[in-house]
């Protein structure tokens, strides 16, 4: 009997030194797999946007939680997904891997290098959807994000935290606006996320090229689905590229987040929907697409010092079919954002570019995202640009003008060339202040209209030749007191000397 009880004693200090450690998965069967989508049986606890695993290796992500079938979209290649397969839940909602090393590269939405300059190094997982920072933790927008485009930062100034929607027909100069503001964040510290959804890899990789020749590719990250991948890599696309920002916000930093285009978004979640067969409402779209946008946008913010004190700013892009701003998806968006930047055809094609519609185009924030140099000079711009808009119509059908209206129309016109800026050439505050501080002050009344680019061009030369103090005082004080406008008249005055002793 002693020996039966030293057998038991002994096997039982023999299991206890076992290192077993218990692993409970949970399996499911694919009973059914076409275009991208999946449905699947057994896996009763599966949780919403969870991660499964197919046997080939291949990720998906449960959307459709329904009463004996779990429908997920698969994030890949489906080819190799059959009927019969096996299906593991992870345990995990889906995520994608953020790090410092993301800086200067090009992922897809699951986070995956795509640039050949192998693996990235992984610091943490930032879980694709999130709830947005509530009210309390907010604080308002106030410190200007320059786009380095003078109608812009004059007219509808973006703030840091700010969702200013980017909206036109397509080929109106949307995506070059929004490169135009990332290579101008180059030395600002701030952080820029380009997020193709659904662009032709060409034309990524054109743009990659000009960050990498501009040398702002070392503050960007560019995240891509492209055409030819499947819908559900275009549906994750804005939000893997949200969740690397707020990556950056949590951190107390500045980062800036491109969508290119939440039209093409709508479509691929359309295409998903339809295709997990939820029930279709206008134009096809689901029931849920408003808040598609929402959840998404309204996780733009700034943060108070309390919560790190960092922002992220949203620049959405939005396609409309013939200038129609009221379709479904440009008025749900638009509803969303703190104003729109509406680009417009007519104008584009007569080569005022930026194609800047001032009067649909708004910034509700305003002038709070201005400094008070660019706040005395663009009020009188603004109140120019409304004027001439009217009066060029109405002047149209008159035919006999009296002085006054006739000297408004023509610095009107002088106005709209100085605000022309071609691509790629973006300019700093001062230069802007000085510009349009010479414009809106009648120093171009005297100056041919189309001589008014190459006036400005040579302008900007002698400034930073031979008045660079002008520039410095507005850069360092961001203020146009009485002095420093003295010495911008005074400089203006020489300038246009030195031009007439050359004619």
């Amino acid at each position: 009997m002693a020996s039966k009880d030293f057998i038991i004693e002994s096997l039982k200090k023999e299991i206890g030194l076992l290192d077993i450690e218990a692993k409970v998965q949970k399996v499911g069967t694919v009973v059914e797999v076409a275009d991208g989508i999946a449905r699947m049986t057994g896996l009763s606890e599966c949780l919403s946007m969870e991660m499964l695993e197919f046997s080939d290796g291949t990720f998906g992500v449960a959307l459709n939680i329904e009463k004996e079938t779990v429908g997920a979209m698969i994030l890949g290649d489906c080819t190799h997904i059959k009927e019969g397969d096996e299906v593991k839940t992870t345990g995990r909602v889906l995520s994608i891997p953020v790090s410092e090393g993301t800086i200067g590269r090009v992922i897809d939405p699951l986070g995956r290098p795509l640039d050949g300059r192998g693996p990235i190094a992984e610091d943490r997982q930032m879980p694709i959807e999130k709830i947005a920072p509530g009210v309390i933790t907010r604080k308002s927008v106030s410190v200007p994000l320059q786009t380095g485009l003078k109608a812009i930062d004059s007219m509808i100034p973006i703030g840091r935290g700010q969702r200013e929607l980017i909206i036109g027909d397509r080929q109106t100069g949307k995506t070059a606006v929004a490169i135009d503001t990332i290579i101008n964040q180059k030395d600002t510290g701030v952080i820029c996320i380009y997020v193709a959804i659904g662009q032709k890899e060409s034309k990524v990789a054109k743009m990659v090229a000009k960050l990498e020749e501009s040398g702002a590719m070392a503050n960007t990250i560019v995240v891509v689905a492209g055409a030819s991948d499947p819908a559900p890599l275009s549906f994750l696309a804005p939000y893997s590229g949200t969740a690397i920002g707020e990556y950056f916000m949590d951190q107390g930093r500045d980062a800036l987040v491109v969508h290119d285009d939440l039209s093409k978004h709508a479509w691929a979640y359309r295409e998903v929907s339809l295709l997990l067969r939820r029930p279709p409402g206008r134009e096809a779209y689901p029931g849920d697409v408003f808040y598609l946008h929402s959840r998404l946008l309204e996780r733009s913010a700034r943060l108070n010092e309390d919560n790190g004190g960092g922002s992220l700013t949203a620049l959405p892009v939005i396609e409309t079919q013939a200038g129609d701003v009221s379709a479904y998806i440009p008025t749900n968006v638009i509803s969303i954002t703190d104003g729109q930047i509406y680009l417009e055809p007519d104008l584009f094609y007569r080569g005022i570019r930026p194609a800047l519609n001032i009067g649909i185009s708004v910034s509700r924030v305003g002038s709070a995202a201005q400094v008070k140099a660019m706040k005395k000079v663009a009020g009188r711009l603004r109140l120019d640009m409304a004027q001439f808009r009217e009066l060029e119509a109405f002047a149209q059908f008159a035919s006999d003008l009296d002085e006054s209206t006739r000297k408004q129309i023509s610095r009107g016109k002088r106005a709209v060339e100085v605000l022309k800026q071609d691509q790629y050439e973006t300019m700093t505050v001062a230069q802007q202040v000085a510009i349009l501080f010479a414009v809106t002050r009648g120093y171009l009344d005297d100056v041919k209209t189309n001589k008014v680019r190459e006036w400005e061009n040579d302008f900007h030369r002698y400034l930073d030749g031979s008045r660079r103090d002008v520039l410095t005082i507005i850069e360092e004080t961001g203020d146009l007191n009485e002095e420093t406008e003295a010495k911008l008249i005074e400089a203006i005055a020489e300038f246009k000397k030195t031009v007439t002793a050359e004619a």
